[in-house]
């Protein structure tokens, strides 16, 4: 096994600030690829570091904004590649001009992100910080994200192939990367060159503290609902208005009241009316659908079916109107198929004293849109927290840890599937 101090964890603290310091703040309102330019400016970093780190065939891809790159196997097992996968943007939050902070040897307290503006970083609103006693601890200035989601994935990704090249005696197969776009929005895995990737496997590095695995996550849905009322004069109104805001409120009154998102937690799916207009004339919802259960979430999509055509079964015309886009799909009901791509994992964090936390991921990641291309992809972790805000923040130590992971998944990887004599993740 190899030891945190043979990972060059000065590398990854610098790449990370050098990455963040980018605003690759996507735009799900743009129709380019990537859906910003902040996020070519920042791929073509990451092409360059990857050819002076010693990936030669490192490369992106203007088609699909991707940055594909490969360590070659230096073993003769006949061995499949395995990928990780990290993304470029960051979410919908102020990310001009970040100013990333490093706050060395942390001592549990707070940390003053801005002074002027009496913005402070507290572990008793964010408790997660007292793991982080003693460590390298980097945070914004309180005014923007930092970006640790996922630029903490990337720089532990470097940190790990620089391991590699800097230990030509440990034995590995091929690994093979990639850097995406437009994550946040989710777009930029549906462009995912699976086939050019060509790995039977592969891990996103996405999110969450050390020993963190999400092998589940939602199945997902968007839905739009418009609604023709007629209006006419309350005064004559018998017989002849139909009210749009009233059909609005049944529908949503027909829609199962405790599966909401502020009732739900852990495997429980929810119905989210997110935003609602309506007049007497006419009236707009739009939902979304989330369920781990894949049975249960087309029972879900079927519900809004039904309580649509009731309603319309009552007029001599069709007055509702319901259009369905399904956004990802679990990646379990693959995932589980192939045991082995968790189990190797698993193995990893034990090896190296790390608490498994295996949890369903109540959202969505690259690997929803990579695993239906037939690459099966859990999520493991990046070291971060609070992402999305001016709180979030990483330690180089979790990231450092984060490379060891990765590096050690792929030395397993030759362990375990080195006396095999046959693939271990059969797709169907």
């Amino acid at each position: 096994m190899s030891k945190i101090t043979d990972y060059d964890s000065k590398l990854i603290e610098s790449l990370f600030i050098k990455y963040a310091k980018v605003n690759t703040r996507s735009d799900a309102n743009s129709h380019t690829v990537p859906t910003t330019v902040g996020q070519v400016k920042l791929a073509k970093m990451v092409e360059k570091d990857l050819h002076d780190l010693g990936i030669k065939d490192a490369k992106y891809e203007p088609e699909n904004s991707y940055v594909l790159g490969s360590l070659p196997s230096n073993s003769d097992k006949d061995l499949s590649a395995i990928g990780f996968i990290a993304h470029l943007d960051t979410a919908d939050y102020n990310a001009e001009n970040i100013q990333p902070q490093v706050h060395p040897n942390y001592d549990g307290g707070e940390i003053v992100l801005n002074a002027e503006k009496q913005i402070v970083l507290s572990p008793k609103e964010f408790p997660l910080l007292k793991h982080y006693v003693g460590q390298r601890v980097i945070t914004t200035d309180g005014t923007t994200l930092l970006g640790a989601d996922d630029k903490a994935g990337v720089a532990a990704i470097f940190g790990a192939l620089k391991y590699f090249l800097t230990h030509p005696d440990v034995e590995h197969g091929e690994v093979k990367v990639a850097f995406g776009p437009d994550e946040e929005i989710g777009r930029g895995a549906k462009r995912f060159p699976a086939k050019e990737f060509g790995t039977e496997f592969a891990y996103t590095l996405d999110n969450g503290q050390p020993g963190q695995i999400e092998a589940e996550t939602f199945n997902a849905s968007e839905a739009k609902i418009d609604i023709r009322g007629t209006a006419v004069h309350p005064g004559d109104a018998y017989g002849l208005m139909v009210n749009a805001v009233t059909l609005a409120n049944e529908i949503v009154s027909a829609l199962p009241k405790d599966e909401v998102p502020e009732k739900s937690r852990d495997h429980q799916g929810f119905i989210l009316v997110t935003d609602m207009t309506a007049t007497v004339g006419e009236a707009h919802l739009n939902l979304i659908i989330r369920e781990f259960d894949t049975q249960k979430y087309y029972r879900n999509l079927a519900l809004l079916h039904q309580i649509v055509d009731g309603i319309n079964d009552r007029y001599d015309s069709p007055r509702v109107s319901l259009k369905i886009n399904e956004q990802y799909q679990n990646i379990g009901d693959t995932v589980k198929q192939h045991p082995y791509i968790v189990n190797l994992a698993l193995n990893v964090y034990h090896q190296l004293g790390i608490t498994p936390n295996i949890t369903p991921f109540r959202g969505g990641t690259d690997g929803n849109a990579i695993t239906a291309k037939g690459i099966p992809t859990p999520n493991l972790f990046n070291g971060g927290d609070n992402f999305h805000g001016p709180y979030e923040y990483v330690s180089t130590e979790a990231m450092t840890k984060t490379a060891q992971v990765v590096s050690e998944i792929v030395q397993e990887h030759v362990r375990e599937y080195g006396h095999r004599d046959e693939s271990p993740v059969k797709l169907n």
